[in-house]
């Protein structure tokens, strides 16, 4: 926590959502750990069985139904940016 840059925690977005649906991307925001239990992604949309939440955010989700469907919505545009540069 120290150290300002870390490196790399994750592949580059556009190729990580290159092959995937809105569905597809909607599952993986909303439980990563559905897919991948080592992740250390939070899921956004879930309040129940999550360790270490702070107390004043205890039942809570991170992102909201809307803000979901925007993040969905920002990915497809990479998605879709890096079928055109195919």
């Amino acid at each position: 926590p120290e150290e300002r840059f870390q490196g790399n925690l994750a592949p580059e977005l556009g190729n990580s959502v290159a092959n995937l649906n809105a569905a597809q991307l909607r599952a993986r925001i909303l439980n990563a750990s559905y897919f991948n239990p080592n992740t250390i992604m939070p899921a956004y949309y879930r309040t129940d069985n999550l360790n270490r939440v702070a107390t004043k955010f205890a039942g809570q989700t991170i992102l909201n139904g809307q803000e979901i469907e925007d993040v969905v919505a920002f990915l497809l545009t990479l998605n879709a940016a890096n079928q055109s540069s195919k």
